[in-house]
């Protein structure tokens, strides 16, 4: 039992074609739901494209967990088998729905596929220029197109500390810690946070930044895009220096260029 990712990439596109992009500026208030605070937000979008999404695997591959961001808020329990799960396919039927829900045309579908507790592909589709970054663990990271051209992405090239760019989630950091990570981003050149996981991954392997960092670490949001970044030549690791595993939802994740510049950021910036 596998997973075919180029044939997962279409499903993702065909779930935006049907029911992300038609709902898109075009929400009732009736469309929108707050989850458990003011920018956790769901939409009418998010829940028919995961049931798309969820349908289509169910019916290609019956035998593999689905666990999609919605689907987990509904059965948290959900979240607990994927560690042992011999096939998983992870969805973020819109990444960025905060984005989404305000008109920004800045937000994602995105996919991870878990075999044995390892992710070994991902998917970060682009409704918006309808393109995708796709990798399959030991063959690379790659943008692909729907004529079927793609080009393989790698991340940047090292920078001093004081010249680099990223994006940075400061929203679950502890509290008694924000002030000084904050005060800490004046050591770099750049910090910027996009509000969507799919596009700053997307930025980071394709060679425009040189690091970013998240606190929490729900698997719909990071397991696809953490694979790109490795194989893209990035080095990633959770805060403690240890690798980042499907079943981690806590304990930071930080990627950069190279594991040197790992090790300055961890050390200079992101001091919790």
């Amino acid at each position: 039992m596998s997973v075919d990712i180029e044939w997962l990439a279409g499903v993702l596109r065909a779930a935006a074609k049907a029911e992300i992009l038609p709902r898109f500026r075009r929400l009732d208030e009736s469309d929108v739901q707050v989850k458990t605070e003011a920018i956790d937000l769901v939409t009418a979008a998010d829940l028919a494209a995961e049931q798309f999404i969820k349908a289509e695997i169910s019916r290609q591959v019956p035998g593999a967990l689905f666990v999609g961001e919605e689907s987990v808020a509904a059965d948290p329990q959900l979240l607990s088998a994927l560690a042992g799960a011999d096939l998983a396919v992870v969805v973020d039927p819109i990444d960025g729905t905060a984005n989404y829900a305000a008109g920004l045309p800045l937000f994602a579908v995105m996919a991870a596929v878990v075999a044995g507790g390892e992710t070994i592909g991902g998917i970060i589709y682009d409704p918006m220029g309808d393109d995708w970054m796709m990798a399959e663990k030991g063959s690379g990271t790659w943008l692909c197109r729907p004529d079927g051209s793609s080009n393989r992405l790698h991340v940047a090239a090292p920078l001093p500390m004081p010249e680099m760019v990223g994006t940075a989630s400061i929203a679950f950091v502890p509290p008694g810690k924000k002030v000084e990570i904050l005060q800490n981003f004046a050591k770099v050149r750049l910090v910027s946070h996009y509000r969507v996981a799919g596009h700053e991954y997307r930025t980071f392997v394709s060679g425009h930044s040189q690091f970013l960092s998240y606190n929490k670490l729900m698997p719909w949001d990071h397991l696809g895009g953490a694979l790109m970044a490795q194989e893209a030549g990035g080095y990633v690791a959770r805060m403690d220096g240890s690798p980042y595993r499907p079943y981690h939802t806590e304990g930071g994740l930080l990627a950069a260029t190279n594991e040197e510049s790992w090790r300055l950021l961890r050390e200079n910036v992101f001091t919790f």
